[in-house]
């Protein structure tokens, strides 16, 4: 009985020490779409999605909600994490994709916008009206379908100064084609703390539930979700370069590892004290 535990001690140990030098292989390739196909070439020198993770936005900006009610920033911050768009509403594709890539994640989310998170969106283009936010308004939080939404996601109108300000401090760089009449744009959406610094972009018009779930549990700082969500942000990590979360295997691995060794250790124990009391063994 002796020699069992001891053999099962010395394997433990060996599985244990093995853990730590797991390398983290979790490549990515960077698939980040094209998002402004088709406009001069020129023009699209000036438009990109730059990371300022880290960096605070000026919550003192001023801009008008839906309601046609001048609002700051700063009151739709200071409690939860909050995802920012910018957009415009008359944008004939790729702006209506964005939200309704973004509508597509908040609905497969455990997380409910008004109550766990916030959603600010808000037009690039100055000459729109609080009556077409509404028209947005209504739309969205109409098909998101859940309690909080009307209260939880607003849409934004401003003066080009202020949207000019909050979209630098984002790092989302946009230029007007005068051509077309339209506003040559990336693509993506921002998150936030509740106190409004950037601490993660995703890219493109598709937000995987699972990576917008982890951002915003990241976002809260832990505040939201549950002790799963926990175990996943632990496995998960977020690779700027693609603006997605990815398996970090060698975080994978420690975990299974660590409950194995605890499963061995359960078994030495159990084995120790039978020989020490003299329990007889009870055979499968």
């Amino acid at each position: 009985m002796k020699s069992q535990a001891l053999r099962l001690s010395i394997l433990a140990l060996g599985f244990l020490g093995s853990l730590f030098d797991v390398s983290s292989a979790n490549a990515q390739l960077d698939d980040r779409p094209v998002q402004t196909a088709g406009l001069r070439p020129a023009l699209l020198r000036d438009v990109g999605l730059d990371q300022n993770l880290g960096s605070d936005i000026p919550l003192d900006l001023a801009f008008r909600d839906e309601h046609g009610h001048t609002v700051a920033l700063q009151e739709f911050f200071g409690q939860k994490p909050v995802i920012l768009t910018l957009v415009y509403y008359q944008c004939p594709m790729l702006c209506t994709e964005v939200l309704n890539g973004l509508l597509r994640s908040a609905k497969e989310l455990p997380l409910e916008i008004g109550k766990d998170f916030t959603i600010v969106t808000v037009s690039i283009d100055p000459t729109e009206r609080p009556i077409l936010a509404n028209v947005k308004h209504e739309l969205y939080t109409g098909l998101y379908g859940r309690p909080g939404g009307a209260q939880g996601w607003h849409f934004l109108t401003g003066d080009k100064a202020q949207i000019k300000m909050l979209a630098q401090a984002a790092g989302f760089r946009y230029a007007y084609d005068s051509a077309s009449g339209q506003f040559a744009h990336p693509s993506g959406i921002v998150l936030l703390t509740h106190a409004g610094k950037l601490v993660r972009y995703f890219y493109g018009i598709s937000y995987p539930s699972r990576d917008l779930r982890l951002g915003l549990l990241e976002a809260s700082q832990e505040r939201i979700g549950s002790p799963i969500d926990q175990i996943l942000l632990y496995c998960y990590h977020y690779d700027p370069a693609t603006g997605k979360y990815g398996l970090l295997i060698s975080r994978v691995v420690k975990a299974a590892g660590a409950l194995t060794v605890l499963s061995l250790g359960l078994v030495i124990a159990i084995l120790f004290r039978r020989e020490k009391y003299g329990l007889p063994r009870r055979d499968a």
